[in-house]
């Protein structure tokens, strides 16, 4: 017991010199020395010790509950019962295709993932590129102290044959000024012999070096070991000594990676729980999971299950090649399925609002089948599914959608039953005499069905399903109706070859061709001098970058006098689909518009097919208008009474 005591004190005076070879004995002694901690601990009135009697190794958590991401890592958080949410979408997230981020960007997105309680926010390398120096240089100054505590630069060991005081890319992580350091250290002997061309004991030197150096300095140093699950498959022994010289040198936390992305669920909760067991009371293990497998999620669930405290990720599962671990997924299955106390579980109700926030600032359209936040997440097509959810929601969904901030929806298509209609109706209308209800359901299904046929697609079009439950009511007036409309295009240039020169000009406008489009509008408006309500036609001339986009010119500027709403509403996406190419030019034609309202946010999208792809345009147009105009127009009557 002497010898503990020693080694003990030894390591809580941060003074450690190989006590990590004796780990395997403290486990024989698990209650002698965790009674022995625990005398030490108590001391310190920062910190909430969760058992006073510590009769199995699993009731030995210490965490500060009220501040997790502040101390989180000063004592062995222990999965799946407590977990530490590592975001890292400003480092590793936006290392994936086509995605960037300005120093802007990150700084918008670090404020909101601190306001949703993440514990440890990744923010970039500062020694490796100039947007990453900015960052940390401006967030010394723009972050307030809320977000700056959270945020941690990443880097690596010093170089080879360097001292670590003289090695720039450390100094680089020191200028930083944020309180905490991942750095990450080669953990499979084949990778530091071909790769860094260096000696196994010359790597050891460097991770001892470079996280005793920072530590010495006030930083709390978390060490990611790349390539940890492969190079434990083909040298445990080595693996394991590059864990011992990052935690005797001081390392809070060993985070295991996943580099490759090749390992299974099954091999990565057992060699978890090895080091879990090798290394609980003294250090919190974490996880970084890559889903070049598909596993990335269930690989972080699993190694949670086993101990793992910390569990590092992306919004949206957003990385290098396939993607990282999705904190989307992980944190919402962890917190309603597992139980898992972790600090943003109270803003769950949030999560959507932040999956669709971090995909706009990084212009990313999102995926609408992510689990959890994704539109389709909670979406019921099936005609059984939706009389199903009719009597039980939980028939057919997991979780209430509201836990997440998402909502349920009901599609509507060829496969839709008349319960999805009738869905729908009550949406609208409220509580309606059943068999009339049923009985439009069934005509307008039967509408849907033959429009399909034709080519239409309702499943994400919910505002022409909405328009066209309407115009069945018994008394829907429309606040606008389109009476003509005329489009030409008028081009003075048709060599093919000048014309790749000067498609653009400056201004980004067409420079060889003009579109110009007529079109007549009959709205009702309020006559003053009659104090009723009249018939008004308006004519409105629009040019245009295209026949399309001069018609919903012409179309916006002459409905604003009467609906000046509308100002608010733009259009976000325009997709033309073919859908019969042997057809060739005489091909019937599907558009579907995407709208936004800016104040709001709120989105939605029409569709209409046509062989005229003008026709098929102007039509989706016009019913995304009327569609914001229901609830906003003066005189846009729904009424389906007796």
């Amino acid at each position: 017991m002497l010898l503990l005591k020693r080694i003990f004190a030894a390591y809580l005076g941060s003074q450690v010199a190989g006590t990590y070879a004796l780990i395997n004995s403290l486990h024989a002694d698990r209650a002698s020395s965790t009674s022995i901690l625990t005398s030490h601990v108590e001391k310190d009135s920062d910190s909430i010790i969760a058992s006073q009697s510590f009769e199995n190794a699993d009731d030995w958590i210490i965490r500060d509950l009220d501040n997790p991401q502040i101390g989180a890592l000063e004592n062995c958080v222990i999965g799946p019962k407590n977990v530490i949410v590592y975001d890292t979408t400003l480092r590793d997230g936006t290392q994936g295709e086509s995605i960037s981020a300005s120093c802007d960007d990150k700084l918008k997105i670090a404020r909101k993932l601190a306001s949703f309680d993440i514990d440890y926010i990744e923010a970039g390398w500062p020694g490796s590129n100039p947007k990453d120096a900015e960052f940390f240089r401006r967030a010394k100054i723009e972050l307030d102290d809320s977000v700056r505590s959270k945020l941690v630069a990443f880097g690596s060991t010093r170089r080879k044959s360097v001292e670590v005081e003289k090695d720039p890319q450390i100094q680089a992580l020191l200028d930083s000024g944020v309180p905490t350091i991942c750095m990450v250290a080669k953990a499979h002997p084949w990778q530091v012999t071909e790769i860094l061309r260096a000696s196994p004991e010359e790597n050891l030197k460097m991770i001892h070096d470079s996280v005793s150096y920072l530590v010495s300095l006030g930083k709390v140093v978390l060490v990611d070991l790349e390539h940890f699950f492969d190079g434990y498959k083909a040298d445990p022994q080595y693996a394991l000594k590059c864990c011992e010289t990052a935690a005797d040198a001081g390392a809070s936390c060993l985070v295991m990676c996943d580099t490759n992305g090749g390992t299974m669920p099954w091999e990565v909760e057992a060699i978890s729980r090895e080091m879990v067991n090798r290394f609980e009371p003294l250090k919190t293990i974490g996880i970084h999971a890559h889903n070049d497998c598909g596993m990335a999620v269930a690989n972080s669930v699993c190694a949670s299950n086993a101990g793992v405290g910390l569990i590092q990720g992306t919004i949206n599962g957003i990385g290098e090649r396939t993607g990282n671990a999705d904190l989307c997924s992980i944190i919402p299955s962890l917190a309603l399925h597992v139980e898992s106390g972790m600090g943003c579980k109270e803003n769950l109700s949030d999560l959507t609002k932040l999956s669709r926030y971090v995909d706009e600032i990084l212009n990313r359209t999102p995926s609408n089948t992510l689990p959890f936040v994704g539109t389709s997440a909670f979406a019921h097509k099936g005609g059984l599914h939706v009389a199903a959810m009719e009597r039980s929601p939980q028939s057919y969904q997991h979780i209430e959608p509201e836990l997440v901030g998402n909502e349920m929806r009901v599609l509507v298509s060829e496969l839709s039953g008349r319960q999805n209609i009738m869905g729908k109706m009550s949406e609208l209308f409220g509580d309606l005499e059943e068999e009339l209800k049923s009985e439009r359901a069934i005509a307008i299904l039967n509408r849907v069905k033959a429009l399909e046929n034709q080519g239409y697609t309702f499943e994400g079009a919910e505002a022409s399903v909405h328009l066209m439950i309407l115009h069945a009511s018994k008394i829907y007036c429309p606040p606008f109706k389109i009476l003509d409309y005329s489009a030409q295009v008028y081009d003075h240039n048709m060599d093919s070859a000048s014309r790749v020169v000067a498609s653009f000009d400056g201004d980004g406008t067409s420079g060889t061709s003009t579109s110009r489009a007529t079109i007549k509008v009959r709205a009702i408006v309020e006559d003053p001098a009659e104090s009723s309500l009249k018939f008004e036609d308006t004519l409105s001339v629009s040019d245009g970058n295209g026949p399309v986009d001069a018609l919903s010119k012409a179309l916006m500027k002459a409905l604003l006098p009467v609906h000046p709403s509308l100002k608010g509403v733009e259009l976000v996406d325009y997709k033309v689909r073919i859908l019969d190419p042997t057809s060739a030019t005489g091909a019937a034609t599907r558009v579907m518009i995407e709208f936004r309202e800016i104040e709001t946010e709120r989105q939605w999208t029409t569709v209409s097919v046509d062989r005229n792809v003008i026709s098929a345009s102007l039509n989706a147009l016009v019913d995304g208008f009327e569609y914001v105009l229901i609830d906003k127009a003066d005189y846009c009557v729904v009424w389906d009474g007796d």
